[in-house]
C-alpha cells in the first residue's frame, strides 16, 4: 500500500487543533474528510505534530497510507479541490518508503512566535501575532534565551496535561529578533513538550518588558516547577514552520 507524505499549510484560527477532538472540527479531520472524498477511504492520518488550537503551520507534515499508487501532484490537487474553502492547503504530495512516519522519523521541528510590538490595534494581523504594547528588549530577550537552549528538565515550561513520558529535552536554538515592530522568536528542536514553546515566550517578554532577569528566567528553568513559568504566550502568534527528516 503506498505511502504518501504530505505537507501542509493552515490557519488554525478555526480549529481545536490538529488532532481530532469532540468539542469541534480540527485539521486533521478536515484532511481525513479531503482523502475520504477524493479515494473513497477514509485511512489513519499522522501528524508530525499536534499543534493547539489557534496555532497556525507553514510546513507541517503528515503521512496517510492509500490503496491506489496516484501521481503525489494529482494527491495534491485533488485534496487541495475538496479542501477548499477550509484554511488548509496541501502544499506537497510525495511518495516515500513505507517506514516513514511523520512523527517518529522526524529530526527536527522548527517554530516562529511572532509578536507585534506597538501600541495601535491590529487590523489586518489579528489571529496571526499577539500584541504587546509594551516596549520590548529584544536584546535582553535573546540574551536571557540562550540560558534555555541546551539539554534541560523543562517542567517549568510545561503543561500541566503534557503525556511526554520524560520532561527532559534538548533544544538546540532559542533566538530573538526585531523587525521593525515584530519580535520574531525562533525555536528549534527534535521535539517539544505541550505548551513549551508558548510558555518560553511568555517568560521571555517577561525579561524584555523589564519585570525578569536573565537570571530570574534561568532559576524558573532551574525550579522544574510549573508554577514558576511567567505566563503562556496565547496560540495565535505561534507556527510550526518546518520539520526535518
Amino acid at each position: 500500500m503506498p505511502r504518501y507524505k504530505l505537507t501542509i499549510e493552515y490557519d488554525g484560527t478555526p480549529y481545536v487543533g490538529w488532532q481530532v477532538q469532540d468539542n469541534g472540527p480540527s485539521v486533521q479531520g478536515i484532511l481525513t474528510d479531503a482523502i475520504a472524498a477524493f479515494s473513497g477511504e477514509r485511512p489513519a492520518l499522522a501528524g508530525a505534530g499536534r499543534t493547539d488550537a489557534g496555532v497556525h503551520a507553514l510546513g507541517q507534515v503528515a503521512h496517510v497510507d492509500l490503496a491506489r499508487d496516484w501521481d503525489g501532484n494529482t494527491v495534491r490537487d485533488a485534496l487541495n479541490a475538496h479542501l477548499r474553502p477550509h484554511p488548509v492547503a496541501v502544499l506537497a504530495a510525495e511518495r516515500v518508503a513505507p517506514d516513514f512516519d511523520a512523527r517518529f522519523s522526524a529530526t527536527k521541528r522548527h517554530y516562529l512566535y511572532r509578536i507585534s510590538n506597538r501600541r495601535a490595534d491590529l487590523a489586518l494581523e489579528q489571529n496571526r501575532v499577539w500584541r504587546v504594547p509594551r516596549p520590548l528588549d529584544d536584546e535582553a530577550m535573546h540574551r536571557a534565551a540562550q540560558n534555555l537552549v541546551g539539554r534541560h528538565d523543562f517542567t517549568t515550561f510545561r503543561a500541566a496535561e503534557c503525556q511526554a513520558k520524560s520532561p527532559v529535552k534538548t533544544l538546540d536554538r532559542l533566538d530573538v529578533a526585531r523587525h521593525d515592530e515584530e519580535v520574531r522568536i525562533t525555536a528549534s528542536a527534535r521535539s517539544f513538550l505541550q505548551h513549551q514553546v508558548r510558555s518560553m515566550v511568555g517568560s521571555l517578554v517577561h525579561v524584555g518588558e523589564g519585570k525578569w532577569s536573565a537570571d530570574d528566567l534561568a532559576s524558573a528553568l532551574a525550579a522544574r516547577d510549573r508554577t514558576r513559568c511567567g505566563q503562556v504566550a496565547p496560540p495565535q502568534g505561534l507556527y510550526l514552520v518546518r520539520v526535518e527528516y
